[in-house]
């Protein structure tokens, strides 16, 4: 079965136009490929998605070795915002840049339903 790369693309576009404080998107798998982006300029679609790889991996591996069990998502807090690292599929992960005054509970609920919309296209 082929992914609807343009239904993605539409849905991460979607995303990060109508969600304040987002300043971008990308799903990639779990290998570091990217199936999506919609990132700012400066940045680089396949370098995102291997870091987004190396952060799922290292977090995974967090989860085993710390006894926390499957995560859910990771998170990265820096000076200029949070990289935000969710789930969607067992194929797929979503990464999330936001602004530092995004407000973290409104953000999670819009990537939350951004993740059921993108597993509907998967």
């Amino acid at each position: 079965m082929a992914i609807n790369t343009e239904k993605l693309g539409y849905i991460l576009q979607e995303f990060v136009s109508a969600t304040s404080d987002v300043q971008g998107a990308a799903l990639v798998t779990p290998d570091g490929l990217p199936l999506s982006t919609n990132l700012p300029g400066t940045m680089d679609e396949e370098r995102v998605s291997a870091m987004s790889a190396a952060m799922l991996s290292l977090g995974e591996r967090i989860g085993v070795e710390l006894g926390r069990g499957a995560i859910d998502r990771i998170y990265v807090e820096g000076e200029e915002g949070f990289s935000i690292l969710t789930s969607c599929t067992q194929d797929a992960v979503l990464l999330v840049l936001a602004h530092r005054s995004a407000k973290q509970g409104v953000l999670l609920l819009e990537i939350k339903r951004t993740v059921a919309e993108i597993k509907s296209v998967l």
